[in-house]
């Protein structure tokens, strides 16, 4: 009687969160089927099961922390095993592609139809006097989970309040500790310019016209300045290593994105070597696997930068927090009609906000000011771009 452990799933992960069974006690499995959906620090996966047999035990809830090694499943009836080592994304392309066919359906509580998917959470409830069709699960589907009936019987002593309990767990706790660490010890000081962006529209335009199957985006263009910044001060694509800066070769940017698992950065690596056209190409898949949740784990990790778009929530500005390791994350805001002075004459022009938040372990105001103004340049006039490409 086999028991199937947390695989390892590369990338010096060491625990990965519950977020849905696949399959229940009693269910008939095959050689490298997947049995449960697990949430990492970089991604969520199915884990296959490297054994054939019948389910007997499942190790835990949806919703709990399971580390590397610690137990899954237990298979009875077992037939060989598909030999494989399984680390990150399982023994196959193909299965873990393949959807899930023989999911477990979440089992309601007596007399009501919230889904409760474990026996001992309905237990809990029942003996505590707990309605569970009252309580606003934080599992995936509204699945009520132990510390969702725990929540509510401290509740009991406390006035009453409207609120719903959202674990930080996965990306949203990667990212928890990332801007902890961050703010902790990082000594961080921010400039930020207004810019003209009438001209870099304009430019956009006319690539997207002349190459249509080709598009580029803003965000795109913003991108291969910011490269270009970065070749021109390379202090700013750097890390903190014990008492000195080490200025790193390559350019790996990363790309702030809000998705439903929370706040992620996808990273482009070697933008440095290509064209506008295929940093556009490579930026828009990221993020678009990203926000699908398909992307992989090496896909977020070794950014030496980040760029963020905080314009698309409507915002002028933000003082964003540098993604630790990194020593710097330049961000920008909404583009809007402002008055603005064109050749000693007010205007009306398309303005936007950047702004440099940077670690002043790794370089001065000089150097952060000369990058910035070096971007902002290129915003206003593209043109300007051209003698550095």
């Amino acid at each position: 009687m086999p028991e199937f452990r947390l695989p390892d799933l590369g990338e010096g992960l060491t625990d990965a969160s519950i977020v849905e069974w696949l399959v229940s006690p009693g269910d008939t499995v095959r050689v490298d089927q997947p049995v449960v959906d697990v949430e990492t620090a970089k991604a969520r996966v199915e884990v296959p099961s490297p054994f054939a047999g019948v389910v007997s035990a499942l190790h835990g809830e949806v919703g709990d922390t399971v580390a590397v090694g610690a137990p899954l499943v237990t298979i009875d009836e077992p037939s060989d095993g598909s030999g494989s080592v399984l680390v990150g994304y399982g023994t196959s392309l193909s299965t873990r592609r393949h959807r899930r066919s023989r999911a477990a359906s979440p089992a309601p509580a007596v007399g009501d139809n919230r889904p409760v998917i474990s026996p001992l959470v309905r237990r809990l409830a029942r003996e505590n006097g707990i309605d569970v069709a009252t309580l606003a699960g934080s599992g995936p589907h509204g699945t009520v989970l132990r510390s969702d009936v725990e929540h509510a019987l401290r509740a009991r002593s406390q006035p009453a309040t409207t609120s719903r309990r959202i674990p930080l767990t996965g990306a949203r706790g990667i990212a928890a500790e990332l801007f902890t660490r961050s703010r902790r010890e990082i000594p961080e000081a921010t400039v930020w310019v207004d810019v003209d962006a009438t001209d870099l529209l304009d430019a956009r335009a006319r690539l997207n016209a002349a190459r249509p199957d080709q598009p580029v985006g803003l965000l795109a263009l913003l991108a291969r300045v910011t490269v270009l910044g970065l070749r021109r001060f390379p202090e700013l694509n750097a890390r903190i290593d014990g008492d000195a800066v080490l200025l790193l070769d390559g350019v790996h940017l990363g790309l702030a994105a809000q998705t439903d698992r929370g706040l992620i950065v996808p990273v482009v690596h070697d933008a440095h070597t290509m064209t506008t056209r295929e940093l556009a190409a490579a930026i828009n898949a990221r993020t678009a696997e990203a926000r699908s949740g398909s992307i992989t784990p090496a896909a977020l990790t070794g950014g030496t930068f980040t760029l963020n778009n905080y314009g698309v929530f409507g915002v002028d500005g933000s003082a964003a927090i540098i993604n630790h390791p990194q020593v710097a994350i330049l961000g920008f805001g909404r583009i809007i009609d402002r008055p603005w002075a064109v050749g000693g004459e007010l205007t009306v022009r398309k303005v936007t906000q950047l702004t440099l938040s940077f670690d002043h372990r790794a370089c001065d105001g000089g150097v952060a000011g000369g990058f910035l103004r070096f971007v902002a340049d290129c915003v206003e006039s593209p043109i300007t771009a051209l003698g550095d490409l």
